[in-house]
């Protein structure tokens, strides 16, 4: 019997609809781009390229792992590999015909993170599956009867973690910064025993409709937006094919989410230490007022006494370094927090706002003390910054 014609719009709003019930991302192109790449996952054979996908996040309680969770409902022949060895990946990839398992790599911080030193068969791993028919080859045997035998890595991945990935990791992935949820922003409870079944109701509507547009997606060319090209066009080529195919408005979607998550920065994290930044910055140095050039705001920082900011690896904090720290978080309208000019009597300085911080001081630092003469208090406006 011939199955009916699905409608591939009308069953990515679905998928976008079950990830909005249980995570809070930080922009609205990383919806779209999650959709997309649970229903590219079922279609990954029709591509030359699958981009992975990364969840990476500064601090903990971000929302990170529950992503990968839902998507695992979501995605074919799903394979946790926290502490999978390379060699395990390799064999698993090339295991059975139409089996090729979706890699789930949470903590992946673990791995390629300051601690971790360099791995490097599996970052190898991750960068050749990128590209459909690249082969790893490793020598196989005991002894002196070892051949070389080369293993399939093309699979899709999506990973979690803190801090950054490797530049080559990077540039073959789409990455969506997570944000810790601020308190009005709300989630429902995630229940393995029940949402799983719905996860898994929607990958199986997903892999029919996948069937039915295979022949339409393999070899697309989709167009790309202006500015979109090289390394980037390769990762989100998938993607657009994906959203062409199920048509109604998830091609223009598709594309604005692109421009959007591409020209997003992409910084490493420093976890702990940004913590203590951000909070030092709201209750002992922007004190009762809305601006501060960088020159005071160091010397108060290095200034204060149990604090590490006077003594980094031997040197004080300076301006480098803070700016570099505070680029990693974002203001309210998630762009890097940087510095920027303040006007003062004795002409323009370069310095931080008050309000470019305050979405991180909500998101990340705990509540300031109450009653305390060191607390943050409401910011009033002020003509003239205080310098020192």
């Amino acid at each position: 019997m011939t199955q009916q014609p699905i409608d591939g719009a009308a069953l990515l709003n679905e998928v976008e609809a079950f990830h909005r019930r249980f995570n809070v991302f930080p922009r609205e192109g990383a919806y779209v781009a999650v959709a997309l790449w649970d229903a590219h996952a079922h279609l990954i054979d029709a591509f030359d390229s699958t981009p992975r996908i990364a969840f990476l996040s500064p601090e903990p309680g971000s929302g990170k792992s529950r992503a990968l969770e839902v998507i695992e409902t979501l995605v074919p022949n799903k394979m946790a590999a926290v502490d999978a060895s390379p060699s395990a990946l390799f064999r698993s990839v090339a295991g059975i015909e139409g089996e090729r398992p979706t890699i789930i790599f949470d903590e992946i911080d673990t791995v390629f993170g300051p601690k971790a030193g360099d791995n490097e068969q599996l970052r190898g791993f991750l960068n050749a599956g990128h590209r459909r028919g690249r082969l790893m080859y490793r020598c196989v045997g005991d002894g002196a009867n070892q051949t070389v035998q080369g293993f399939p890595s093309y699979c899709a991945v999506a990973m979690a973690g803190l801090g950054g990935l490797p530049d080559t990791i990077t540039t073959r992935s789409v990455i969506i910064r997570m944000r810790r949820r601020a308190w009005n922003e709300k989630v429902e409870p995630y229940r393995l025993g029940t949402h799983e079944k719905q996860g898994h109701a929607l990958r199986d509507r997903l892999a029919a409709w996948a069937e039915q547009v295979r022949e339409k997606v393999e070899g697309a060319w989709p167009e790309m937006p202006d500015g979109i090209t090289d390394r980037p066009a390769d990762v989100w080529e998938p993607l657009l094919a994906v959203a062409d195919a199920a048509g109604g408005d998830w091609p223009e979607r598709a594309r604005a989410a692109c421009l959007e998550l591409v020209k997003s920065s992409q910084a490493d994290d420093r976890a702990s230490l940004g913590i203590r930044l951000l909070t030092d910055l709201r209750d002992h140095v922007l004190i009762g007022v809305d601006k501060l050039p960088t020159i005071a705001v160091l010397d108060r920082l290095n200034a204060l006494e149990d604090a590490p900011w006077a003594d980094l690896d031997g040197k004080p904090l300076d301006n480098r370094r803070l700016s570099k720290m505070l680029k990693e978080y974002r203001t309210t309208g998630d762009e890097p927090i940087v510095s920027r000019n303040i006007r003062t009597a004795g002409g323009i300085l370069k310095g931080y706002y008050a309000e470019d911080l305050q979405d991180a001081w909500t998101r990340y630092c705990p509540p300031p003390a109450q009653n305390s003469a060191t607390s943050a208090t409401p910011l009033q406006p002020s003509s003239q910054p205080v310098l020192a």
